[in-house]
């Protein structure tokens, strides 16, 4: 089995898929504000029948994000070549600034409202800025919570991670430039077949079994062994997708069965959890089955049905980092405004992801008619963006 070292020059349903994967922060991030886990603020009106639902995307979203993530990386990247220095550095700038912005600006007003709901701290945004800045020991603490660690980047740590994994796959690729081809090439033949169903889960499924006790998920990059093995393998099979169609073929001949075996998973693992039964292992299979058979299936109907293009395909793809990097803080300042409303949970939750979805949208235009902000929320500079479009449409003509 081989691929042409060339991919084609746009594949669609990567894009599709990146819309769709960020797009899902912004329902989910609204139900963690009313569900029993653990967030930065919580709801008085508690709908925990929401947790199994969010359990459909929970597993396997982030995942996504790294797999999208590596395959628009690797095309960017292209194969066959060393990287050079200057895409580093644009690439760097793309993903660090927006993350500098986001610790400063951005994420400051959910930190206040946290210890404000948690710890009951009194004073204002300003009074509490200096002690966001200064970290160390912020002195908010209590038994149940621990400490929260400041600055933070709360939502924002999936920028440094995939900062580290591009980092990783630019050094390897300037070490040994035909890598990237070649680390496609052997994926595309182990996974062959129905292997794609089952030998990454059951990878999956081992590594979980050997690293999530030892290792649980901080979000703090230096310290987070377990998701890293995970979302940098996520991230490396992303960038062989792109770079191995047969990859996406496979994905797509085998999606339905990929879709049974997510909502297998899905019903075990609801199954084990509303009997409480004392089989960790068994939940960690359940727990794998429903991810790995969801990527698969999102992939696979992915390029089934959204590899073509649409007038706003660009736009949205382009509209989704700066959403991203918004959408948290959104959310929390608009449902800590509502709680003097006491709206009921079935007007308060649509309005939340609809006040956040065009919110999001409105930092989006405002960003593309500033310079600076186009650049601190990951934006092509407007000369890089003109260029882009020329070449597209020269391209097309």
């Amino acid at each position: 089995m081989t691929d042409s070292p060339t991919p084609p020059a746009r594949q669609y349903h990567l894009d599709w898929l990146r819309i769709a994967a960020f797009g899902l922060l912004v329902p989910y991030h609204v139900g963690m504000y009313y569900v029993s886990w653990d967030w930065h603020i919580k709801s008085p009106q508690w709908h925990t029948a929401l947790e199994p639902w969010m359990m459909l995307s929970s597993p396997w979203r982030m995942d996504l994000l790294f797999i999208v993530s590596g395959a628009a990386t690797a095309l960017m990247l292209g194969s066959g070549r060393s990287p050079s220095f200057a895409w580093l550095r644009q690439r760097s700038a793309r993903l660090l600034l927006p993350l500098l912005l986001g610790m400063l600006v951005i994420v400051p007003p959910q930190s206040w409202l946290e210890v404000q709901r948690r710890y009951g701290y009194a004073g204002s945004y300003l009074d509490f800025i200096p002690l966001y800045l200064r970290g160390g020991g912020s002195g908010f603490c209590d038994a149940v919570h621990g400490c929260l660690v400041l600055p933070t980047w709360n939502h924002l740590w999936y920028l440094p991670y995939l900062f580290a994994y591009t980092l990783l796959l630019w050094g390897a690729l300037r070490w040994r430039p035909g890598l990237l081809h070649g680390i496609a090439q052997g994926c595309a033949r182990a996974l062959a077949g129905p292997r794609l169903l089952w030998l990454p889960l059951a990878l999956l499924f081992a590594w979980r079994l050997l690293m999530a006790r030892r290792f649980p998920a901080t979000h703090a990059l230096l310290d987070d062994w377990f998701l890293h093995g995970q979302y940098l393998a996520m991230f490396a099979f992303g960038a062989a997708l792109a770079q191995a169609d047969s990859l996406a073929q496979d994905a797509q001949r085998w999606r339905w069965w990929a879709l049974l075996s997510a909502g297998a998973g899905w019903l075990a693992l609801q199954g084990l959890l509303m009997s409480g039964a004392g089989w960790p292992w068994l939940r960690g299979l359940a727990f794998s089955v429903l991810q790995w058979g969801a990527l698969v299936a999102a992939i696979g109907f992915a390029r089934r049905h959204w590899n073509v293009d649409h007038p706003w395909r660009k736009p949205l793809a382009e509209a989704v980092f700066p959403l991203y990097l918004l959408h948290q803080t959104l959310i929390i300042l608009l449902a800590h405004a509502l709680l003097p409303r006491a709206l009921p949970f079935g007007a308060e939750a649509p309005l939340l992801v609809a006040a956040t979805f065009a919110l999001g949208w409105l930092g989006y235009r405002l960003a593309l008619r500033s310079g600076p902000l186009r650049v601190g929320f990951g934006l092509k500079p407007a000369a890089a963006a003109r260029d882009a479009r020329r070449t597209a449409a020269t391209r097309r003509a």
